[in-house]
């Protein structure tokens, strides 16, 4: 799908987490496809920047509230789940109120999100879902319980939604990227030094990279290019599936 390609003309897209980074990245490139995108992130400047830059509508919501996603217009053809955050501790150290806050915004909100679409997508005959999960939904890396276990609940709920979707014209899928350049990313630095008492600047390599064959990190880009794929008509067939850019880290 090509920057002017019409292939989402007149289709309605929401993206979580869409104030910077990955979600910023696919708003823009959903706007581009021919979308009307709707930006959802609790960022209020940010998600207002980036919609006016897209020519979107910003929502103000935060995913941990029930309520408030209730309260969400979601008569969309295109949902993109994206917003997340991280945490990096031994799990003995682990703040259980914090795992809970996380599980709430990377999995149980999903799962509400795809609860409030999924019956517009059906009366239409045509939606997509795409959850942008991780690597980690894949594989486990030690300190980070709450974000591995979260990708990886993801990944079952949106298998279940293929399943339960199939014959509906609707279809869900998961973008699995490595390491990713976004604020997320950057904010761990710190946190994985100090836990693995290392310098904060030997981090990429020993830590994050260690792992990855291709030793850069993503660009969000890159990610809303394979959103945008799934979204297209090249992946009409595709469904229950991680497409990953973990820059063979799963391969090793």
């Amino acid at each position: 799908m090509t920057s002017d390609s019409p292939a989402l003309r007149g289709r309605r897209a929401l993206v979580t987490g869409a104030a910077s980074g990955i979600g910023a990245a696919v708003a823009t490139r959903l706007a581009e496809g021919g979308a009307e995108v709707h930006l959802l992130d609790r960022d209020e400047e940010g998600v207002a920047k980036v919609a006016a830059q897209v020519h979107g509508t910003p929502h103000v919501v935060d995913l941990t509230d029930e309520a408030a996603i209730e309260a969400i217009d979601l008569d969309v053809d295109i949902l993109v789940n994206n917003a997340g955050i991280q945490h990096v501790a031994p799990i003995e150290d682990f703040d259980p109120e914090l795992f809970r806050t996380i599980h709430a915004l990377m999995l149980h909100a999903p799962f509400l999100l795809a609860r409030r679409v999924l019956p517009g997508m059906y009366a239409r005959g045509w939606g997509r879902i795409v959850h942008v999960s991780s690597v980690h939904g894949h594989r486990a890396s030690a300190y980070k319980s709450a974000y591995v276990s979260a990708k990886h609940g993801l990944e079952g709920l949106s298998k279940v939604i293929a399943l339960e979707a199939a014959d509906k014209g609707v279809t869900s899928n998961t973008v699995c990227p490595g390491y990713v350049r976004t604020p997320l990313v950057e904010g761990q630095l710190a946190d994985q030094a100090r836990t693995h008492g290392i310098p904060e600047d030997e981090v990429l390599d020993t830590v994050l990279l260690a792992r990855t064959p291709i030793r850069r990190l993503v660009e969000p880009e890159e990610v809303a290019d394979a959103v945008a794929f799934l979204c297209g008509p090249a992946a009409t067939s595709m469904t229950g599936s991680s497409l990953l850019l973990d820059g063979g880290w799963t391969a090793a």
